[in-house]
């Protein structure tokens, strides 16, 4: 069975990150559909790695890279944060990778971290992903009308939020779709 891991994201990542933020199949499903350059790149990727409130991580699936996660707006007095992944790697989707680390993701968040709400914003149109995240849980909240402009045209975005008690409460059945898949997750 593959192995999956996510490290933290280091300075030499950052032109992988640029090539992959580029990929038409990441940048479609991404707020911004512009080709990003490298100057803006740098300045993203600067203050991403410097920013408290942020944490990302490269997937890698085998040793290689093969993605992105993230956290973003990390509020402690809140008790919540938003996350997102990508897997840049079209050879890699389907095979349950994307599903190993929402896992990975929802357990760093309210066990290491001892957040209470993680949170995410998928495009109406990735039907796929956002119910992949209701399979972990997460329940539709919001549906933001014209959130994000993508060539010319306004697009809806779905808001989902998980609870640590909601969690909880699937943990086990999400843990055992990962180990029938071959994934070892405790």
């Amino acid at each position: 069975m593959s192995a999956v891991a996510l490290r933290p994201v280091v300075a030499a990542d950052s032109a992988r990150l640029l090539e992959w933020r580029n990929l038409p199949e990441v940048a479609r499903w991404m707020y911004t559909d512009h080709v990003i350059s490298p100057a803006e790149h740098d300045r993203w990727f600067a203050s991403a790695l410097a920013d408290p409130a942020r944490k990302y991580w490269i997937i890698e699936l085998d040793g290689e890279p093969v993605g992105l996660a993230n956290l973003a707006d990390i509020s402690p007095a809140n008790r919540k944060c938003s996350w997102a992944y990508y897997l840049a790697s079209p050879a890699v989707r389907g095979k349950g990778v994307g599903a190993f680390v929402e896992f990975w993701v929802i357990e760093h968040v309210f066990g290491e971290m001892g957040l209470d709400k993680l949170c995410c914003e998928v495009l109406v149109e990735n039907e796929a992903v956002w119910k992949i995240h209701q399979s972990f849980g997460f329940q539709r909240e919001a549906l933001y009308r014209h959130h994000v402009w993508k060539a010319g045209h306004p697009l809806d975005v779905v808001g989902l939020g998980l609870l640590a008690e909601d969690w909880a409460k699937v943990r086990e059945e999400s843990a055992e779709r990962l180990r029938a898949k071959g994934y070892a997750v405790s």
